[in-house]
């Protein structure tokens, strides 16, 4: 099972467009996909999840549309509050979000706050997030560092830039899906995703449900991860990791037992 799955959660627009409807009627019936696939993963036993909604390039799109999602995100974390909480569902936000309108900030606010105890599955909306603003960042706070000669430059490593995220507090994703049939990555966790197993499909976003995400964790079940090690390399791994653990039982019961009188 993926600990952490993430979505890019694309084709709202082309789905109303297929259905004859407003861009604003598929952005809607999108968020109804967000509520089951949330559901989905906390029945699953997936304890991150995480949507990029809203990228720092969608503020280039038209006022009206922008506005209306600001809108949307505004009517649905106020509406969803109750359904997290009971549910065990934590909300947090990856991004930067002092760009979000504050009506926007502070019903974020209030509903991580309400749910901060919750740990059934942990649910992170990246609003205006880009994975490259998100290491400019941390690049800057790594330059301020080595200025006040906080910072070494053989101190600077994979381990630090992690720490400097705005994901910090999440696990490298497992599963990478994206919706729409795009093949690209659209600068979401560029850093985080380097292992992630991407799925892409073509349905459109409000026409990812449950039964897909299923589809698609049973995908990522059968695949083979390797982590740059060729297959030889991997099956040898397998193979020493449970030799390993039961030499590390054998001993410790051996330390367990009571020495002969």
């Amino acid at each position: 099972m993926p600990r952490h799955v993430a979505i890019i959660m694309d084709g709202n627009g082309r789905w109303a467009e297929d259905q004859d409807q407003a861009r604003a009627t598929g952005h809607r019936e999108g968020v109804r996909s967000v509520r089951d696939i949330t559901e989905a993963c906390a029945q699953l036993g997936v304890p991150y999840l995480t949507l990029y909604t809203f990228s720092t390039e969608n503020w280039e799109r038209p006022d009206w549309e922008v506005n209306a999602l600001m809108s949307l995100l505004v009517k649905t974390v106020r509406k969803e509050r109750q359904r997290l909480l009971e549910n065990g569902v934590r909300l947090r936000t990856i991004g930067d979000t002092s760009a979000l309108p504050s009506a926007c900030r502070r019903e974020l606010d209030e509903t991580a706050d309400v749910t901060a105890g919750n740990e059934r599955l942990t649910l992170s909306l990246a609003l205006s997030y880009s994975g490259r603003w998100d290491l400019a960042r941390a690049a800057r706070e790594i330059a301020r560092r080595a200025r006040n000669g906080d910072l070494a430059p053989d101190d600077v490593d994979e381990a630090l830039v992690s720490d400097l995220l705005s994901t910090s507090a999440l696990p490298d994703p497992d599963l990478l899906i994206r919706t729409g049939g795009e093949q690209r990555l659209s600068n979401f966790l560029l850093w985080e995703g380097a292992y992630a197993e991407m799925l892409v499909t073509d349905r459109h976003w409000p026409a990812f449900r449950r039964e897909q995400l299923y589809d698609a964790v049973r995908e990522f079940q059968d695949r083979d991860r390797r982590f740059g090690r060729v297959a030889d390399q991997q099956n040898a791994s397998q193979q020493k990791a449970p030799q390993q653990n039961a030499s590390q039982q054998n001993a410790s019961q051996q330390q367990a037992e009571p020495a002969a009188p």
